[in-house]
């Protein structure tokens, strides 16, 4: 009997799976992932104190969007299983639900269905002379490859810092993943503040967040010049690792001269800062090594903007996209040069790209400027504080100015919902909730002034 319950069960779980649309497949799917991990973290031995219901659906989501945002310390409030649990909801974010499932499928039976095909290609945004195998590959391959290599660094600059050796490989462990998948989630309450200036702990974490945020676009292309399946390092690699290194270099130069609160550091440590908070905010990892409440405006300003641009597409990092920012340039750029077409680096952009682009750069800024609105009724702080924790949210960021811990429930559920939108994506989501089915072709047009 209860095989045949399960067998049941089972068999209308995939026929209601089988009417979904590929975005309402991924919606659902990190919804389920989302209420599951909620479920694991409110069970008495996941928790070390009583944590309130709405605590811990934030943390469930916060870990599976890979945000880092807290309303309660991660090392205070759950017990090693929690925190276990939250490391696994983290690397579910960050590499995609249905990534690892598929890999497996794909190494026992050699072949994928046309219905997961559809998910990861909505999923994950690839130029279209990848092939889903070799992507999948470079994706599990490439993460738990440089997953292991940050825990094991991690490890020789921990052990002289804690005597226990269970915490010291446990934090390991727990800080490679959530670096690499740019969670920003750490067992230590103030994050990396204590480490400001420890240049191997740094070093670590830049290397893992920077692997994560440039994406497994960079890492396949890569693959395949080197493997010899292309001649050449594809348009969308450049264009990728310019404009991210490009926009890092100038943030990092205004915070390194502008910010007032680390000018008493050494020129090297107040290079090794700047370059630590300006690379978190990019990457969408959300560590910081100085208190975020005193920085100047400008430097505020330049971190917002960083956290609203964010990571590459197909990365672990969250946000607009660094390639939707370029491609919006783009269009500014040649519609004030009198250009028919719209161009980086010499290259067209198809116009199926520029009209994703445009679409994710006005819905993403609506549900961001919609969020700061609700925020300022259900809060009573600063504008500055409400967008920097809003645009952290949507980001996937993580990073904060200390008032993710004081919101009232409604400020909490604002954050909830936005943190998992940022997660399966502005366009995902609107696909997910408004699409229809097409019944018919559309004949009339009609021009638009814009």
């Amino acid at each position: 009997m209860p095989k045949t319950l399960f067998q049941t069960v089972r068999r209308e779980y995939l026929k209601f799976h089988l009417r979904l649309n590929p975005q309402q497949s991924l919606f659902f799917g990190f919804f389920m992932y989302m209420v599951l991990g909620w479920i694991f973290l409110s069970l008495p031995f996941s928790q070390k104190i009583p944590t309130d219901f709405i605590d811990t659906l934030f943390t469930s989501t916060s870990a599976l969007s890979t945000t880092g945002l807290a309303t309660v310390s991660t090392f205070d409030n759950y017990t090693f299983f929690g925190q276990f649990i939250i490391l696994t909801l983290i690397q579910i974010g960050g590499i995609g639900y249905m990534t690892l499932t598929t890999y497996i499928l794909l190494s026992t039976t050699k072949q994928i269905t046309h219905w997961h095909k559809k998910i990861l290609y909505n999923e994950f945004t690839m130029p279209k002379e990848f092939k889903i195998q070799d992507f999948l590959k470079s994706v599990i391959v490439f993460t738990f490859t440089v997953e292991i290599i940050g825990a094991i660094l991690f490890y020789f600059a921990f052990r002289p810092i804690h005597s226990d050796t269970f915490f010291t490989v446990w934090t390991s462990i727990f800080h490679s993943v959530s670096s690499f998948c740019t969670a920003g989630f750490s067992l230590y309450n103030t994050s990396f503040e204590a480490y400001a200036t420890n240049t191997f702990l740094n070093g670590i974490v830049l290397f893992l967040t920077i692997s994560g945020g440039l994406g497994f676009i960079v890492v396949t292309d890569i693959w395949y010049y080197f493997s010899k399946k292309s001649n050449s390092i594809s348009f969308t690699t450049k264009m990728i690792t310019l404009s991210f290194f490009g926009v890092l270099l100038i943030a990092t130069a205004i915070t390194f001269f502008g910010e007032s609160t680390i000018q008493h550091y050494p020129v090297f440590e107040r290079l090794e800062i700047a370059t630590f908070q300006t690379v978190n905010a990019i990457s969408t990892a959300g560590y910081n090594s100085i208190p975020l409440s005193n920085l100047t405006l400008g430097v505020l300003l330049t971190i917002i903007f960083l956290m609203y641009v964010g990571a590459a597409p197909s990365s672990t990092g969250g946000g607009m996209k660094i390639t939707t920012l370029t491609a919006v340039i783009a269009i500014v750029k040649s519609k004030v040069r009198n250009q028919a077409k719209v161009t980086y680096l010499g290259k067209k952009i198809p116009a199926d790209r520029l009209e994703m682009a445009v679409s994710t750069f006005i819905f993403y800024t609506a549900i961001l400027f919609f969020s700061v609105f609700l925020l300022s009724f259900t809060e009573n702080q600063s504008l500055e504080k409400l967008l920097f924790e809003a645009t952290s949210a949507i980001g996937t960021v993580g990073l904060s100015m200390g008032i993710t811990g004081s919101l009232s429930v409604w400020g909490k559920i604002i954050l909830i919902s936005i943190m998992f939108i940022g997660r399966v994506g502005v366009i995902t989501f609107g696909l997910a909730i408004l699409a229809k089915k097409q019944h018919k072709k559309i004949d009339n047009e009609t021009d638009l002034a814009v």
